[in-house]
């Protein structure tokens, strides 16, 4: 079996919602029932076949190709499967995701990994705002898998986030790991203003200082701790600088809170050569 290839004809005027177009949604289908699957865009609907060249026949395999940054919703409520974006993609992606792996070849919009639950998403690019958070409304984003991004991510990544790991090899935005419960985050560049906002529990794991502390945490001093090797190890299996920094990342300073919250949470920022000033 081959690839299972939906090759976009042109680029669309509107967002294009390929959230059926799932290893789950395809199990089983001929090709004339996949071209038959409707698609939302705008306020109308399209068939698969109408915007789409459909090559290959192995649907734990999909790629997107062609002018894809204005499609949503790829691998949304995945449980299984491989799915490969040559090039960007919309918002929405890996949302709700319960297995399987995702890469992306570009960048992607808002809501990336948004309530995603297991399985692992890569994206080469940047990541737009809310990643791995939850929707508006909602109180629990991500609550698993792993997430990786080897560009910059936008503000608020991580809000609400409930378990698993997102790692930022490049920059992160204001309100970083904002409301937290549980999880961890890693960034190895810059992040915004008010890092912790609201975080409830969980880690914070930043190569570089921030610019600023929120007066809501407190300064614990320099401590060596253990399980920084042990969890960046843990992801030797990715492709991630983050696997063979364990050494560099485990003499940190710690800041415990946030005190206006329930305060069980931490930042911890890598002190430079492992310094215990």
């Amino acid at each position: 079996m081959t690839a299972l290839i939906f090759t976009l004809r042109t680029e669309p005027r509107q967002r294009l919602d390929v959230s059926p177009l799932t290893a789950d949604g395809l199990a089983g289908k001929s090709p004339a029932e996949m071209g038959a699957i409707l698609l939302q865009i705008g306020n109308r609907q399209v068939r698969v076949d109408q915007v789409f060249d459909i090559a290959g026949d192995d649907p734990g395999h999909i790629v997107f190709s062609g002018p894809t940054a204005k499609l949503d919703g790829v691998g949304y409520g995945m449980t299984q499967g491989v799915i490969d974006v040559h090039g960007d993609a919309g918002s929405y992606l890996g949302m709700r995701m319960k297995g399987g792996r995702i890469t992306v070849q570009g960048s992607i919009d808002a809501y990336g990994a948004c309530e995603l639950s297991r399985g692992t998403l890569v994206i080469h690019g940047n990541a737009g705002d809310f990643l791995g958070a939850s929707l508006p409304g909602n109180k629990k984003g991500m609550a698993g898998g792993v997430v990786i991004v080897k560009g910059n991510v936008g503000e608020r990544a991580g809000d609400r986030m409930r378990r698993g790991i997102l790692l930022v090899e490049g920059d992160a935005g204001d309100y970083l790991g904002a409301r937290m419960t549980a999880g961890t985050i890693a960034v190895l560049g810059r992040i915004g203003r008010h890092p912790g906002y609201g975080l409830v529990r969980g880690t914070l794991l930043l190569a570089r200082a921030p610019a600023e502390i929120p007066p809501t945490f407190n300064d614990c001093g320099t401590h060596t701790l253990g399980f920084i090797p042990l969890l960046l190890k843990g992801l030797a299996a990715h492709d991630t600088p983050f696997a063979g920094m364990g050494d560099a990342l485990k003499r940190v300073r710690r800041y415990a809170g946030d005190f206006c919250a329930l305060g069980k949470g931490e930042i911890l920022v890598a002190v430079p050569g492992g310094s215990t000033a």
